[in-house]
């Protein structure tokens, strides 16, 4: 029998009631005649407080709070890929055409209603079947195949029924399946999950492979293992959000899972009509078919919003439990921070730095450490990778989201306003940037037949760090009044920015570049560094190098020279060398005249 308890005391989304009965920590609730949705977030005694995800106006001392006797949980199945949600996987119609779907989440409202999808079982009757196991493939009209999997929390049984191929609705029974015990469980197209749960694989895998985003900055010099995590910090307008939005349609991952934390109203909107109407380069369909984006903007229940990321990886590692490669983007954990700071202050909570929970650290830990290659339990091999935006104020990285978030991550790509405000894109400072998935991904760097990558990215990263030097050194004395050699750093660092670091969204050319094209425009650089050095060391001036055609050659082929377009390279490595040999000869000339 589920636990009752009445309310005493309310205050925003937080409210205390008087237990008659049992109650979890973190069991899911209802409160009042509309049902709002609440979880237990602590038990004491005879009393208990409850977060309510929806908006608590009108409640009153006396309204009566129902317990359910599980877990907050969202129901996961084939029908949420392709699909708005908010921060609790409650359908939204912005932007779908589902007929009788109520635009806006009403109070005390539940997932969506059942509707069918294609099943073609994998089973038969006798088989036996294990946690995480496939039993069939489901279709649901989009182009993207899905799977029917044994849920994880189920004992191994035996097939004692398999419904046939067809049309099957998402809450029927498709298989049954008889335990050692002699307990009966049916399987459905649709699951439960707990989303404050990880949900459990086989076995870790290494990370020792790129996901790749087709942006040269973030492949080359800061990449992301697949199955890893990075961090986006940010200040206002450095662009986050679009640069997020770009990962999401070049990545190479199979399902993107887009969680709107907290951002404003308009913004979101913008992105959903963007996204509705971006061609998926991987599949010629839409970009919004194989993506799941949940919408939990500023207006609405900030309990709710703490709520949203793990429902967002939940998602995730539902597909991934399917052997898919899924990317999961939260824009912003800033705001979810900020909830977490709200409900904590109404719970009256001692305060940690800036007015933050003492729990803020472990709370980011545990949402980060859920991403991860894996085996799943059927044996498939899958992956979750988060991105997640940080929100600085003022853009200050000292802050303690952002602080916290750098200890869990293993890449920081640190958005910088001064890039922003110059235009340039992606807008991330490789000074303040890392990556410690660098190493262990230089072997496959080599397998792609870039067998200088790690000394290439090393080399260019050095002559950024110099250049940042000198040009502080520049600006007091002049160029023209700096050595030779120091010149010739500041020119090689103008290349690598403008040519390499550099990179048009609205180019149909360089919006994205392939490992292979990535790894010979580094190769030209870097000859082109290496021929530099060795043309001042035979006495020419930077000026007369920086001048020479090859050099603007360099700088435009990122827009000028089309994907797979290798001759045209080739014709560029030809040109260096000629020109090596010219500049050298003209310089030998002068020196036999003297």
């Amino acid at each position: 029998m589920t636990g009752q308890a009445t309310t005493t005391w309310i205050s925003g989304p937080v409210l205390r009631a008087r237990a008659q009965g049992g109650f979890l920590l973190r069991e899911a609730v209802t409160v009042g005649e509309q049902r709002l949705l609440g979880e237990v977030v602590r038990v004491a005694r005879d009393e208990i407080t409850v977060q309510v995800y929806e908006d608590t106006s009108g409640l009153r001392p006396g309204v009566r709070v129902q317990g359910s006797g599980q877990l907050l949980s969202v129901r996961l199945g084939p029908g949420i890929l392709g699909n708005i949600f908010d921060g609790l996987l409650r359908p939204i119609g912005v932007g779908t055409e589902r007929a009788g779907d109520d635009p806006w989440v009403l109070p005390g409202m539940r997932e969506s209603a059942a509707a069918k999808f294609g099943f073609k079982p994998r089973v038969s009757v006798g088989d036996m079947l294990r946690a995480g196991q496939v039993l069939g493939d489901v279709s649901t009209g989009n182009g993207y195949a899905q799977r029917c999997l044994v849920p994880p929390d189920f004992p191994p049984g035996q097939v004692t029924e398999i419904a046939p191929a067809g049309s099957v609705a998402d809450d029927v029974a498709v298989c049954r399946l008889r335990d050692a015990e002699g307990g009966e469980h049916a399987v459905t197209l649709s699951q439960r999950w707990p989303v404050r749960i990880p949900r459990p694989v086989g076995q870790r895998l290494p990370s020792d492979e790129p996901m790749l985003t087709g942006q040269r900055i973030l492949d080359c010099l800061f990449p992301i293992a697949r199955g890893g995590t990075a961090s986006i910090p940010g200040g206002f307008g450095t662009g986050k959000t679009v640069l997020l939005e770009t990962v999401a349609k070049w990545c190479d991952a199979d399902v993107i899972v887009y969680v709107g934390c907290g951002e404003r109203g308009n913004e979101l909107a913008g992105l959903l009509a963007e996204f509705a109407e971006l061609e998926d380069p991987r599949s010629g369909r839409l970009l919004l078919e194989r993506t799941v984006v949940i919408a939990n903007t500023s207006n609405m229940p900030v309990s709710a919003r703490e709520a949203s990321i793990y429902t967002g990886i939940t998602v995730a590692e539902y597909f991934r439990d399917q052997g898919m490669n899924v990317t999961l983007m939260a824009d912003s954990t800033s705001r979810w921070a900020e909830a977490l700071r709200e409900v904590s202050g109404r719970l009256g909570e001692l305060p940690g730095e800036a007015g933050y929970p003492a729990y803020l650290s472990s709370r980011l830990a545990d949402f980060y450490e859920r991403a991860a290659r894996v085996r799943t339990l059927g044996g498939a091999t899958g992956a979750v990778t988060v991105l997640g935006a940080v929100s600085p104020p003022s853009g200050d990285f000292s802050e303690p989201v952002t602080n916290h978030t750098r200890r869990y991550v293993g890449c920081l790509w640190a958005l910088d306003v001064r890039r922003a405000q110059a235009r340039f894109y992606p807008a991330i400072h490789p000074l303040q940037s890392y990556s410690s998935s660098a190493r262990g991904l230089a072997r496959w760097w080599h397998s792609e037949g870039c067998t200088r990558w790690e000394q290439l990215r090393r080399r260019f990263l050095t002559l950024l760090e110099e250049e940042a030097k000198l040009e502080r050194m520049a600006r007091i004395i002049g160029r023209d009044a700096m050595p030779a050699r120091q010149r010739l750093v500041l020119f090689c660092a103008q290349l690598i920015n403008q040519a390499f670091l550099r990179q048009s969204a609205f180019s149909e050319i360089d919006r994205y570049a392939t490992p292979q094209r990535q790894a010979v425009m580094m190769r030209l650089i870097g000859s082109f560094i290496d021929s530099a050095e060795q043309l001042l060391n035979a006495g020419i001036a930077p000026e007369e190098i920086a001048s020479a055609p090859i050099f603007r050659a360099l700088m435009r082929m990122g827009e000028e020279i089309p994907e797979g377009d290798w001759e045209r390279f080739s014709e560029l490595d030809r040109e260096l060398a000629a020109t090596v040999r010219r500049l050298t000869g003209q310089r030998s000339e002068a020196e036999a005249g003297d």
